[in-house]
């Protein structure tokens, strides 16, 4: 898995390209996954999001998917589950001061973020792990978020 993992960062263009078609797919197919049910998709698309995205990314299935903010790395697979940059203990040659034989998930996304399209920017702000959605489809949850009808202003 760990090849793989190093694959998707050296390819994170193809990738970044692969995740936003899935997304406008999703999108496209919204009304449908509506009227279907979300409750009742969650399963098998958790399940393919944890086949198709671990193999990939080997994604710790957070539900909050961080990858097209990160170069195609997922934070998930710091020992420290740092989301927001390396902490201070990444060694000279790159790796992890926790597991050494393990290149830090933040040099492999500044890595990949050089090769997506906006090229070397990693500027979002990740929101702290909300573990209520881990093993959750971060899919669907997007799909459920970008197609809400935007909320009322409050008058203040």
């Amino acid at each position: 898995m760990y090849a793989v993992r190093l694959w998707s960062v050296r390819h994170a263009r193809f990738m970044e390209r692969a995740y936003a078609l899935v997304e406008s797919t999703l999108l496209a197919l919204a009304p449908l996954l509506a009227r279907v049910g979300h409750a009742r998709l969650e399963r098998p698309f958790a399940w393919t999001e944890r086949k198709l995205k671990g193999l990939l990314f080997d994604c710790q299935m957070c539900g909050q998917c961080a990858l097209s903010s990160t170069g195609m790395s997922c934070p998930m697979n710091c020992p420290k589950n740092l989301r927001n940059g390396p902490c201070g203990g990444v060694r000279a040659d790159g790796h992890c001061e926790v597991k050494p034989e393990m290149k830090c998930v933040w040099v492999a996304a500044w890595e990949g973020a050089q090769r997506m399209s906006a090229g070397m920017v990693i500027v979002d702000r990740q929101k702290p792990v909300d573990n209520t959605l881990k093993g959750t489809s971060s899919w669907l949850r997007v799909v459920r978020e970008k197609t809400a009808p935007a909320k009322a202003a409050q008058p203040g």
